[in-house]
């Protein structure tokens, strides 16, 4: 009996005891180690294979310039557009493009029509309040009544307009100016005046009047008179005037 106690006190101890009889600590901290190294070895391996992948995937982008790329895209003016490109439809993407061109520049020539016929108004109002204004000078020096200005300003817009420098001129038929009676300077506002002193003596008063504007005459009380001979060879503009301004027809 004694001799088996002491064979089973000498024999060898269990694999991860140490003598002791204590678990061999040094192997499970291998083992682990172990553990997690071959769980890195495999993450690595993985995440190396996915990166070869994406490299393997990227060589077909060899030579393609990004920039480059997002400028066409941005081209694409909607998905429709890219939906036809990829079907290869180019000719339907090209009369969509050709259409927006067109309403683009459509709608410009409209703006710059505007613009331009609102410039025109405008140099047209100036230009004749600069012609009205030649007209009021020379009806002024000429000595015509003050209520005969509108008719005169009413024939002269219909008779003169302005050259290149702004002054009143008359064109002919033939677009040329129309020469005053000295043959060389144009015919001008107060030559035209002068001229009316006849064809319209109720412009004048008695004093200013030419040659047949002798029987046209202020009564004592400062009444414009026309004799019938006048008044009939009047126009009708010439008679509303004369009537306006109070003018008496006598015989």
């Amino acid at each position: 009996m004694l001799f088996r106690k002491q064979h089973l006190l000498m024999a060898e101890p269990d694999a991860g005891t140490t003598s002791a009889g204590t678990p061999d600590v040094q192997s499970q901290i291998d083992a682990a180690v172990n553990a997690a190294v071959a769980g890195l070895k495999a993450k690595n391996t993985e995440l190396l294979g996915t990166l070869k992948e994406r490299q393997e995937a990227l060589k077909r982008f060899d030579g393609i310039d990004p920039d480059a790329v997002r400028n066409i895209l941005k081209r694409f003016s909607d998905d429709e557009e890219a939906s036809l490109i990829a079907k290869g439809e180019i000719d339907k993407v090209l009369t969509k493009r050709t259409e927006r061109m067109k309403a683009d520049y459509d709608k410009k020539l409209t703006e710059a029509m505007g613009a331009a016929e609102t410039a025109s108004k405008r140099a047209q109002a100036f230009q004749g309040r600069v012609l009205d204004d030649a007209i009021r000078a020379a009806a002024a020096k000429a000595g015509i009544h003050q209520h005969a200005i509108d008719d005169a300003l009413f024939r002269g817009r219909a008779m003169f307009t302005l050259d290149e420098q702004g002054a009143a001129i008359a064109m002919g038929d033939d677009g040329r100016p129309v020469l005053g009676k000295d043959g060389k300077s144009p015919f001008s506002p107060l030559e035209w005046l002068e001229s009316m002193k006849d064809k319209a003596p109720h412009w004048y008063p008695a004093t200013a009047s030419g040659s047949g504007a002798g029987s046209s005459t202020a009564s004592a009380s400062g009444q414009k008179t026309m004799t019938r001979t006048q008044w009939d060879a009047a126009d009708a503009s010439e008679r509303m005037t004369f009537a306006k301004a109070g003018g008496k027809v006598v015989d």
